[in-house]
């Protein structure tokens, strides 16, 4: 991990008064990194998702309640820190408005949430000889901001 990631935890937890927990993880997200990262430090953007089977052809563990994350810029420079608050599994089809809503992402529509997402998945899923379908099981998570 770079060590400007490192830094960034150690800052953060550094006047807390508390053990800074050894477990975190640092990522970007997969498209306009930049973009996303700042809604996300503007609480616009407090929630995510991802496709069930990438986790499981990547061999990563599903996201818990409490897990704590660094955002990445496009850069692979740390933006915010975040704490996981909800994780649940749904068929995109079941996506619930208002979580679709909570991705910040776009005009803050459902029906922008769907395009780029059905477009986004579908390009993903070929590049594993798979189908989009509206039933693809999804990890939606919620999270809160740190710093």
């Amino acid at each position: 991990m770079k060590q400007t990631i490192v830094d960034f935890w150690k800052a953060y937890w550094k006047d807390k008064n508390v053990q800074a927990p050894t477990t975190y993880t640092a990522w970007q997200f997969g498209v306009e990194a930049d973009t996303l990262a700042k809604l996300v430090c503007d609480n616009i953007k407090t929630a995510t998702c991802s496709a069930h089977i990438f986790y499981e052809v990547e061999k990563e563990p599903l996201p818990k309640v409490g897990d704590y994350s660094i955002v990445l810029d496009s850069q692979d420079e740390p933006v915010v820190i975040i704490k996981t608050t909800e994780v649940t599994l749904a068929p995109m089809n079941e996506v619930p408005e208002e979580f679709a809503l909570a991705e910040g992402e776009g005009d803050r529509t459902y029906s922008y949430w769907w395009h780029a997402h059905e477009t986004f998945f579908t390009e993903e899923l070929r590049s594993l000889n798979m189908e989009f379908k509206e039933d693809l099981l999804l990890v939606c998570e919620r999270f809160e901001v740190l710093i």
